[in-house]
């Protein structure tokens, strides 16, 4: 197994600080930076712990986690080892989970307008400038998921058109 050249150890450790800002762990972000960038693009677990340093429990509980997640799968093996590749797509999965938690807090903020005074000044104020922030989000989530799939096939046609 090759050893990591810098700037592969260098990406994997951002992604890492990048998955924890998603609330995930670094390890969690590290072995999908690997998983986008290794050849083969299936590693087994004993692989990834090896290349990243970790030990095979951590990388099977983290692996499963990232697969209930949608964004790795687990690909049969002839050699029975239980190996992993990344998921097309799998950002958007994170994204939808992400999304999914704005309507409980958009709830939360109708239920304490319910209750709180008819002042438009003080809370009444607060909470529905939060509220139509979410209400908001919540609207152009689903449109802002479909410009994607609609943009990331119109490139996949433009590349395939162009070779």
């Amino acid at each position: 197994m090759d050893e990591m050249n810098p700037q592969e150890s260098e990406f994997i450790d951002r992604m890492g600080l990048v998955m924890e800002r998603f609330g995930g762990t670094r390890t969690m972000g590290r072995l999908y930076a690997w998983l986008m960038i290794c050849d083969p693009p299936y590693q087994s677990l004993t692989e990834l712990a090896a290349q990243l340093g970790v030990s095979k429990t951590a990388i099977s509980t983290i692996a499963r986690q990232l697969e209930t997640g949608g964004m790795i799968e687990h690909v049969p093996a002839q050699d029975r080892q239980h190996r992993y590749r990344i998921v097309p797509g799998g950002w958007t999965q994170v994204l939808r989970a992400q999304f999914a938690a704005v309507r409980p807090v958009r709830e939360t903020l109708d239920f304490a307008l319910e209750f709180v005074g008819e002042e438009p000044r003080g809370p009444r104020e607060r909470l529905e400038e939060q509220r139509d922030f979410f209400v908001f989000l919540e609207r152009d989530a689903d449109e802002m998921l479909e410009r994607w799939r609609q943009y990331r096939d119109k490139q996949h046609n433009d590349d395939r058109s162009d070779a």
